[in-house]
């Protein structure tokens, strides 16, 4: 007699419960079932500044939504239903309690070809593209000059933050300010930290491309022979990430609902601090 099924009619009923630093462990399995690189401390970073929500089959975790609340923006992420369980409405259900979570706030987030139609049919409206570059990182002079800075002042990073991505993440930006390597140039800053297979660069905020691509080599520089991944907001890029022994290895599409108007600034983010996080 073979084992009964998990999706056999004796099986325990789905139920939503919310998201717990005790759920962590089961995020991880389904995230590495899903082949994504994340590690333990990267959902714990997530989940310091998110809600959510688990689907749960007795004590078993079958699915993730996080909402991550910045201000009058939210991001939604890491969406995620065991194989076992798709087709049977589970992410719709995951979706739209983080959907409550985040209210009346404009929702982002980005989107895999699996994902989208879902999403479109939840309101969510496609607004750009994120490149995912990553590889061994190559050693490159930067065009203009940048700075490795100890002890700097979060909330200058954060208000610059903000004034690229519209988001209130000073609690974000200090704590990966703290767990990385800040790099300040005279019209922008990036963030160097570890994350999944390697390292990470992002956010990338400047005021104009030249300083996103210094910024850039200066990452790739101290990354040298080591793995780095970037999250491009803009395919102007991609030449110059590539030249850094940084291939494009996909990516997603960058979504809103209930997008308000951008306020007029001078900074850009060139880089996502994580496609989960924006």
């Amino acid at each position: 007699m073979t084992a009964a099924s998990p999706l056999a009619a004796d099986a325990p009923e789905i139920i939503l419960a919310p998201f717990s630093p005790a759920h962590l462990t089961g995020a991880l399995r389904l995230s590495r079932e899903a082949g994504w690189p994340h590690r333990a401390v990267d959902w714990e970073l997530t989940l310091s500044v998110s809600q959510g929500v688990v689907a749960l089959q007795g004590d078993e975790v079958v699915g993730t939504a996080l909402c991550s609340l910045f201000g009058e923006v939210a991001t939604i992420n890491m969406i995620i239903v065991d194989a076992r369980m798709r087709g049977r409405g589970l992410g719709r259900r995951l979706m739209q309690a983080v959907l409550e979570i985040g209210g009346t706030r404009e929702l982002r987030l980005t989107a895999t070809a699996d994902g989208l139609p879902l999403y479109e049919k939840l309101g969510f409206e496609a607004t750009g593209e994120v490149f995912q570059h990553q590889g061994i990182a190559k050693a490159a002079a930067p065009e203009l000059p940048v700075q490795l800075v100890a002890g700097a002042d979060a909330s200058d990073l954060a208000a610059m933050d903000r004034a690229a991505s519209g988001m209130d993440r000073a609690a974000l930006i200090a704590a990966i300010t703290e767990r990385g390597e800040l790099l300040r140039a005279e019209r922008g800053f990036a963030i160097l930290r570890e994350f999944g297979r390697g390292r990470v660069l992002g956010p990338v905020v400047a005021q104009d491309a030249e300083t996103a691509r210094a910024l850039i080599a200066t990452g790739a520089t101290r990354c040298a022979g080591q793995f780095l991944r970037v999250d491009l907001t803009d395919a102007v890029l991609a030449p110059h990430a590539e030249a850094l022994g940084l291939a494009h290895a996909g990516g997603g599409t960058a979504m809103k609902k209930a997008a308000r108007a951008a306020a007029e600034t001078d900074f850009t983010t060139y880089a996502l601090a994580s496609q989960a996080l924006g």
